[in-house]
């Protein structure tokens, strides 16, 4: 493979992480002038802005009806284990995993939790499991899109209306770029700074009337933390679900987000974020597949992700040789571009094949995706020779 000369033009946004995510374009401090800075968040302003935030959401996303919506700790990993700790155990649970937070999920389900009737449903990276086999009488658990794999669920039809059980998605990394239908789902998460680019720390958590009613109707066997507590003896703490979070915020974060929402509204809500994603994907993978020395990770089209875009090496003599050496390769083109402000954060995660991961979502520019496909042939071209000859 000949060397190729340096591309002139870099992205204008060089920042493809998959979280912390790229802020909005136009994205200033100056957004956050108005945050409650100093302020309680118990105050009636900051009780407002909170619950301006949860509103908005419940708005942007067309909740369904009887739908709540809260502002929990932890990002989407909190909201996620919140939701697990308070409202699993009344059932069997059937867990689906095919990148690494799923697996964190039935990780814990089994080894913390220690339910007694789980049945786990694994992918091999790039793959999904046979999604026709859920038992919808139990309490199901998966991510809509796998953010280390790249791989996504290509729709809810699998997901019954008449289910028995309740229905737990990890959406983080899926919701405002994917479509999601939310009416499919039970429990529902995300977090800031994935989905809009937002400030991290935070998570957000919708429950359907369904998982409302679950809340009400049993309690677990094990003590509930009050980081994760969403009932008392009295009943379900409603307040939660009216912004009154179960810690102290950051109000520069909400304020942020807020600023990410109304941006969001500015596009069409979320047929301008989802259409935004799409089309960043788009030029990616339409490069993925017209270039020989890589391969969308997603074995199945229908699986790709309009996000978090994985990619394994593919050229025969770098696949064909050790991980150690496509490591090498991985780790010195990442850090040929970060040299070059070229691009930042696109190494494959830990435990997954060698091989890029870039962001895609909706805060991301189709133009600097499009810029970065010339340094990446290059910066392959250029450490490639050396690997192989070592």
């Amino acid at each position: 493979m000949p060397e190729l000369k340096k591309p002139q033009s870099k992205p204008r946004r060089p920042f493809f992480s998959s979280g912390p995510c790229v802020k909005r374009p136009g994205w200033r401090p100056d957004a956050l002038e108005g945050a409650l800075v100093g302020r309680s968040h118990r105050s009636a302003d900051g009780r407002e802005r909170l619950k301006l935030a949860v509103d908005r959401t419940r708005d942007i996303l067309s909740l369904p009806p009887g739908y709540e919506v809260a502002i929990v700790p932890g990002s989407d990993t909190g909201a996620f284990e919140l939701a697990m700790w308070n409202l699993l155990g009344e059932r069997g649970a059937d867990v689906l995993a095919w990148d690494v937070f799923g697996r964190n999920w039935l990780r814990d389900v089994f080894g913390e939790l220690k339910l007694p009737d789980v049945r786990a449903f694994e992918g091999n990276p790039g793959y999904l499991p046979d999604l026709s086999v859920v038992d919808f009488s139990r309490d199901v658990l998966f991510t809509w899109n796998g953010t280390t794999t790249g791989v996504k669920v290509p729709d809810g039809n699998w997901i019954p209306d008449d289910r028995a059980g309740l229905v737990f998605c990890d959406a983080t990394s899926a919701l405002f770029a994917e479509d999601v239908d939310v009416g499919k789902i039970d429990v529902l998460t995300f977090s800031w700074q994935k989905a809009l680019g937002g400030e991290g720390a935070h998570g957000m958590l919708i429950l359907s009337p369904r998982a409302l009613d679950r809340l009400v109707s049993y309690r677990p066997a094990w003590p509930i933390p009050k980081l994760f507590r969403l009932t008392n003896h009295d009943g379900i703490l409603w307040d939660v679900f009216q912004g009154v979070t179960i810690n102290t915020p950051s109000m520069l974060c909400v304020e942020d987000y807020l600023d990410a929402l109304a941006w969001a509204e500015g596009l069409g809500g979320i047929a301008g974020t989802t259409a935004r994603s799409k089309a960043s994907s788009s030029v990616l993978y339409d490069w993925i597949d017209r270039t020989p020395w890589v391969a969308a990770l997603a074995a199945d089209p229908r699986t790709r992700s309009h996000t978090s875009v994985a990619m394994r090496f593919a050229e025969t003599a770098l696949a064909e040789a050790s991980e150690d050496v496509r490591l090498d390769v991985m780790r010195d083109m990442v850090r040929l571009l970060e040299d070059e402000a070229a691009a930042f954060d696109i190494a494959a995660y830990r435990g997954m094949p060698p091989g890029l991961r870039i962001w895609c979502g909706t805060t991301v520019e189709t133009d600097d995706i499009a810029a970065l496909l010339p340094w990446l042939d290059w910066a392959y071209a250029k450490v490639r020779a050396g690997a192989l000859s070592a």
